[in-house]
């Protein structure tokens, strides 16, 4: 049977945060944010294996805290690349070591620790229904174009917009040939931002899953309060027996 696979990316270096340490290794409430990320996929009955690609000076650092957090999921942790793109190439490079092209990975972001087991559900659900899942939110402000940043030259209707965040999941196979593609094609990834992107670039057609404003990158300052006040609020999700535990039926293996 396929597996269902996370695909880890935690190469970013801290320096909108203001400090030295790359932000994935900030502790909050006496956690490292990757740990709190780590965590959930740890802990989500869907997910068979974690693939982690991180900066080659910090694997040591990363593997020392995946044993102290008692990771079991986390098979292997590769060097990043000179890319966004490159670093999630090696780590889906890894996972096709072991698996077949007909595992699902969900492509997330090490900093991004606020996603919710139902949202692994839906991504899981929409892959094997759709062939892709890309995690979206609603735009709620009002989008303004312009080419110089100084005028307004357009300000189409938010109805049509939508934010891209992670996961992002595919079969394993069509993400790989999509990549090989673009490294013969583009070696540098130039102008692809995300995995969506990537296929996009293919005129490949991707899904949305409707995700949540909650679901927050964790990359400047503010982003730390807002995440220690999610923490709070799923604790007290916790107590009052509020959150998600059980797996829908049309996904149990």
């Amino acid at each position: 049977m396929s597996k269902n696979i996370a695909i880890i990316f935690a190469g970013g270096s801290g320096a909108r945060m203001g400090t030295g340490l790359p932000k994935q290794f900030l502790e909050v409430n006496g956690k490292p944010i990757i740990i709190h990320t780590l965590d959930i996929f740890e802990d989500h009955p869907l997910i068979d294996e974690i693939y982690v690609a991180c900066k080659s000076e910090y694997i040591g650092k990363l593997k020392k805290m995946v044993d102290r957090y008692w990771i079991s999921k986390v098979k292997n942790i590769v060097p990043g690349g000179a890319t966004g793109q490159d670093s999630i190439f090696n780590a889906l490079s890894a996972a096709a070591e072991n698996n077949t092209g007909d595992a699902i990975v969900l492509i997330h972001d090490g900093v991004r620790p606020c996603i919710t087991s139902e949202l692994i559900d839906d991504a899981i659900e929409s892959v094997i229904e759709n062939g892709s899942a890309i995690t979206c939110t609603a735009m709620y402000e009002t989008p303004v174009v312009s080419h110089g940043g100084k005028i307004v030259e357009e300000t189409p209707s938010r109805d049509d917009f939508y934010t891209a965040q992670a996961p992002q999941c595919f079969y394993l196979g069509d993400i790989l040939d999509a990549h090989n593609f673009v490294r013969h094609e583009n070696p540098g990834y130039e102008g692809i931002v995300d995995s969506c992107t990537l296929m996009r670039s293919l005129g490949k057609e991707v899904a949305i899953v409707k995700g949540n404003r909650g679901n927050i990158k964790v990359t400047t300052p503010e982003d730390l309060y807002i995440f220690r006040a999610m923490i709070q609020y799923r604790e007290t999700q916790d107590v009052f027996g509020l959150r998600h535990k059980e797996i829908p039926d049309k996904l149990k293996k």
